[in-house]
């Protein structure tokens, strides 16, 4: 037996419960999907391929073999596929294989044709043993498709179990020794451990590329660029509905299906009709036949002297090529009149594909989803969109003197305002959120928490207990716990900074401490934080700086990076410009409140005059 005479058939028919009711196959994993894992690995071992998909039947379409649906309706499981790769097959032999197992033996053709061949058998079927215990796996097999009047023999008989045929066939059974290779991935969870992330470089590695490294007076640039290495992208991702990709991250790019606009047609009311038929020194007078509406085409096809009505956005009638504005042309009966040089041939048509063709991407991975782009995806009919899974972060504040809402405040104590604020900006990342309150100055109940948010997120933020102090025990449990080095940052607010990635029991997470201050906290967050988190989430979304024009003189040496909360408005030119929002202390939030910006004053810059232009960073819309 050559595999000239094998068919493979890959089963993708199921309703995807247990994947949120997306298809299995068409979930992302390992950088493509797991159907296209399935086929990659099943094409070198057979003639030909095909899917067999009752849904997304374009999507499977995309991988460039046929696809089959079901002839039994309501879903009756991977028999079904079966049955409609029987009937379809061209071969003497059938192999089916499951959309959910990408790791398939490279010899699954080859070894159940040798059972099925040594044992005379109408059906081959994997079989492992692990444990001590025999499993059986029906769905990959070899069989005739010859056999396809016993099998559906059984399914008009209500039958609907996989192997529930076997007493009316011979079924030879093949023993493989890797079981890993027949698992097949039921749920996201499952997805989501085995589409691993690459392991994460070395602090130290990263910071050897430096050459001038002092973690006591590290430059802002220094520090974002050893993190922006440092940090690795989250692998794991996952289908969802269109309406659920808002605010997320796209896993892969998306391609058109479809031309769009998919046929010529008009870009205004007016009157479609043949270039060739535009006056060139008197007025014409064409008759007009018809008329075409978005969505109900005229059916004819005009001759020349003739036109047709034409509504927005309704397709070019055949032959027609231009149109002309009704505003621009008058009227009598069944005649549009129209003057010499009143629009030249092709104007005010949209031709087809002129925004999208069908094949090129129409959004790129790392985009985050907004509205717009859910209307452009619902456009081209898709339904459902890969993205990468939530990031989920831990955060927690440290300190003797901090207080919850609703506690009383002792003498010396203060509100914790931190998390709040973390809390809100962790939420504009569209990250699934752990809080886990306020850690007292405790080193066993430190190391506990950390150990706690190390082993349920991928990322964690503390604020408070990284500066110097004698009850900052968090340095020293950060440092025991995994790869974390401590910086002081050439800038103001917020030069003390922990950052790196902790381990406990085998899980890994993402360290930031930030510094205590209120807008230290928030500046360190923006300039430093947010970038490795949406690097995490694989997001393409850098800050966006402006320029804007000083309105009073602003004191500064030159040697570190200043960030000043501002005020940004238009002058009476309409031209931007900033206003510093009184005292910049470190600690007053009050200040941060009524800012609508940050302005950026950069290492090499010294003190800004009036009417100086500087960077700012707009809070509104901020992620």
């Amino acid at each position: 037996m050559s595999k000239e005479s094998i068919s493979g058939l890959i089963l993708a028919g199921g309703r995807g419960t247990r994947m949120g009711h997306v298809d299995k196959g068409l979930q992302p994993f390992g950088g493509t999907t797991m159907a296209a894992h399935v086929l990659a690995r099943l094409e070198p071992q057979v003639a030909t391929v095909a899917i067999n998909a009752n849904r997304n039947l374009d999507a499977y379409a995309a991988y460039g073999v046929p696809v089959w649906p079901d002839d039994t309706p309501d879903y009756a499981g991977p028999l079904a596929g079966l049955q409609a790769g029987l009937r379809r097959c061209a071969t003497t032999y059938l192999l089916t294989a499951p959309c959910d197992s990408p790791f398939l033996p490279a010899d699954l053709a080859e070894r159940l044709e040798g059972g099925l061949r040594a044992n005379d058998a109408d059906l081959a079927v994997a079989v492992t043993e692990e444990d001590g215990r025999r499993q059986v796996h029906p769905v990959f097999c070899l069989l005739k498709a010859s056999l396809e009047p016993v099998l559906s023999a059984y399914l008009d008989g209500g039958g609907r179990r996989m192997d529930g045929w076997y007493p009316q066939i011979k079924v030879a059974e093949v023993v493989f020794d890797d079981a890993d290779a027949f698992r097949n991935i039921n749920t996201l969870d499952e997805l989501r451990q085995l589409d691993t992330k690459p392991s994460a470089p070395r602090l130290a590695d990263v910071v050897s590329c430096l050459s001038a490294y002092d973690p006591d007076a590290l430059p802002v640039r220094d520090a974002q660029r050893i993190i922006r290495e440092f940090v690795t992208p989250v692998r794991a991702t996952e289908m969802v509905a269109l309406r659920a990709a808002l605010g997320r991250v796209l896993a892969a790019d998306i391609t058109s299906p479809i031309d769009v606009p998919s046929h010529d047609n008009s870009a205004m009311d007016g009157y479609a009709l043949r270039g060739a038929d535009l006056p060139a020194d008197a007025p014409a007078r064409l008759r007009v036949i018809g008329t075409a509406y978005a969505g109900r085409p005229f059916g004819g096809a005009p001759q020349p002297g003739e036109c047709v009505r034409i509504m927005t956005g309704a397709v070019m009638p055949a032959g027609c090529d231009s149109v002309v504005p009704q505003e621009f042309v008058s009227v009598e009966d069944d005649t549009m009149i129209i003057a010499p040089g009143t629009i030249r041939a092709g104007d005010n048509r949209r031709l087809a594909g002129e925004d999208l063709k069908a094949g090129s991407a129409a959004l790129r991975a790392g985009k985050i989803v907004r509205p717009a782009d859910l209307g452009l995806l619902a456009s081209l009919g898709v339904a459902e969109v890969p993205v990468q899974r939530r990031l989920r972060v831990a955060f927690f504040s440290t300190g003797d003197e901090l207080r919850s809402i609703g506690q009383p405040l002792d003498e010396g104590c203060v509100y914790d305002s931190n998390r709040y604020t973390i809390y809100g900006m962790l939420q504009r990342l569209g990250c699934d959120l752990i809080d886990m309150g306020v850690m007292r100055d405790d080193p066993r109940a430190l190391e506990q928490a950390l150990r706690d948010a190390c082993e349920n997120a991928d990322a964690i933020i503390t604020s408070g207990g990284v500066s110097v102090g004698a009850a900052d025990y968090t340095k020293q449990i950060m440092a025991r716990l995994g790869d974390v080095t401590f910086w002081k940052i050439g800038m103001r607010p917020g030069r003390p900074l922990a950052f790196g990635r902790i381990h406990s029991n085998g899980r890994s997470a993402l360290l930031f401490g930030l510094p205590g201050n209120p807008v230290a906290v928030m500046v360190s967050f923006y300039f430093f934080a947010r970038d490795a988190l949406l690097r995490m989430m694989g997001a393409d979304a850098p800050l966006a700086l402006m320029r804007a024009r000083s309105n009073a003189t602003i004191r500064k040496k030159p040697g570190r990076t200043e960030y000043q909360r501002g005020l940004l408005e238009r002058d009476a030119d309409g031209q931007p410009t900033v206003t510093i929002t009184g005292s910049q202390g470190s600690g007053i939030l009050r200040s941060m409140s009524e800012a609508n910006c940050m302005v950026v004053l950069h290492d090499e810059q010294g003190t800004v005059q009036a009417g100086d232009m500087v960077d700012v960073l707009l809070f509104e819309g901020l992620i």
